[in-house]
């Protein structure tokens, strides 16, 4: 399927944000681990959350994650530390998304864990144990949830866990998540630049907790509101917090050099209007949060704004090859960008001729559709984007929110 997206030429609109896949994912995990679990509320209903419940709940032998990374990480460390015999697969994709350094630690700590087809990839099979822990080191550069995911079983390691990170740790906001949600189902966890010490403990469930809303969510929206023309436009977005655990908070400041001014209220955030404030080339190291990247890349290219971005490596991984895709994407809509070393991207206002009736590919990849929506603003005849249905794995009443908002979303079959 197509969607043809044109946008409105004023927006005023309030929107009830998705709640966080980061923390939804991660306090499953914590509660399960509990001896006494409690009921965790305003969990997200994305398919990346609704993977990690049905498989905590199920409690089955054979584990289909589909394209879940977050879910093959955080389910790999989780049952390897519980009783039992677990094959855990997942797409195509998934199966050439690496797994190695997260097994090699897991396998070092005491789990037993078998590739299935090839060596360093799912699928897995797990004979879950108790897990002896000690002392065991981690390359941080490849994924932070490899980090996450052996932190949240380390309390119940029968030595506790010492784990030792070389090289740089990207995406460390998300490790910082894990810690706090960790501490707040009271376990102790010592930190410091290079290390992280967990004793052997017992978790606490955590009453009535409810889950905030997405960050990554809203900053579809900032780009929306960066992109839209009319200087008098507003959005809402409830349920997000000022003191927010989540490191995309951080999109606060970047949207603000953007033209995107946020007012906090008991509610949530309201986004509107202002001059931008960059004066040449926007240069940002995205190593804390490498997802959002695409969704500034597509915003400054359409607002002409030349930029250098670093710290992407980890973007080769994902549900794709996020870099050659922005690549090729926007080569489509007229714009050329150059990847540099695998880790950067550079738009230094080069052009080229766009495609006729082009349609944006998503790659099976949420953010691709999420990100190019927006562009709708800046064209005439609106943005086509192939494949609409990849947002269900982050934000699944994301169309719904832009026609609430007076977009218009036309239908269409791909022949493809």
């Amino acid at each position: 399927m197509i969607y043809n997206i044109k946008a409105p030429n004023v927006l005023n609109t309030s929107i009830l944000l998705p709640s966080s896949k980061s923390i939804s994912n991660r306090v499953l995990i914590l509660n399960a681990l509990c001896t006494n679990p409690e009921k965790i509320y305003n969990l997200s209903v994305c398919d990346d959350t609704e993977v990690v419940i049905n498989t905590l709940h199920e409690k089955k032998s054979n584990i289909n994650i589909g394209a879940a990374g977050t879910a093959m990480r955080f389910l790999t460390a989780y049952l390897s530390s519980q009783k039992g015999s677990f094959f855990i697969t997942g797409t195509e994709r998934m199966k050439n998304r690496p797994i190695k350094i997260l097994v090699e630690a897991l396998r070092s700590a005491g789990a037993c864990i078998k590739y299935t087809e090839k060596e360093g990839y799912p699928p897995l099979q797990i004979e879950g144990q108790s897990l002896i822990g000690g002392d065991i080191s981690l390359n941080g550069e490849v994924s932070s949830q490899y980090i996450s995911a052996l932190l949240m079983i380390a309390p119940l390691m029968t030595n506790g866990l010492r784990l030792h990170i070389s090289g740089e740790i990207i995406s460390r906001p998300y490790i910082n998540i894990t810690i706090q949600l960790m501490r707040r189902f009271g376990v102790v966890v010592f930190e410091d630049e290079r290390s992280f010490t967990i004793p052997p403990q017992q978790y606490s469930a955590v009453k009535d907790f409810t889950v905030e809303s997405d960050w990554s969510a809203a900053s579809y929206w900032y780009e929306i509101i960066a992109l839209c023309k009319n200087d008098n436009s507003t959005v809402s977005l409830q349920g997000l917090l000022p003191d927010s655990l989540q490191g995309d908070a951080s999109i606060v400041k970047l949207f603000d050099k953007l033209g995107v001014r946020t007012t906090f209220s008991s509610s949530g955030i309201t986004l509107s209007k202002k001059p931008p404030e960059v004066d040449r080339v926007l240069t940002l190291d995205f190593v804390s949060i490498p997802d959002m990247a695409q969704t500034i890349a597509v915003t400054c290219i359409m607002l002409n704004i030349p930029f250098r971005f670093t710290g992407l490596q980890s973007l080769v991984i994902k549900e794709t090859d996020r870099l050659n895709a922005l690549k090729i994407e926007l080569r489509k809509l007229g714009y050329l960008l150059e990847i540099n070393n695998g880790n950067s991207l550079v738009w230094n206002g080069e052009r080229c001729k766009e495609d006729t009736s082009p349609v944006i590919e998503t790659y099976k990849d949420h953010r691709m559709a999420l990100c190019f929506a927006p562009v709708s603003l800046c064209r005439e005849g609106g943005i086509c984007i192939a494949n609409p249905e990849v947002v269900s794995k982050s934000y699944p009443s994301y169309w719904d929110n832009l026609k609430k908002a007076d977009f218009v979303i036309e239908k269409s079959e791909n022949n493809d």
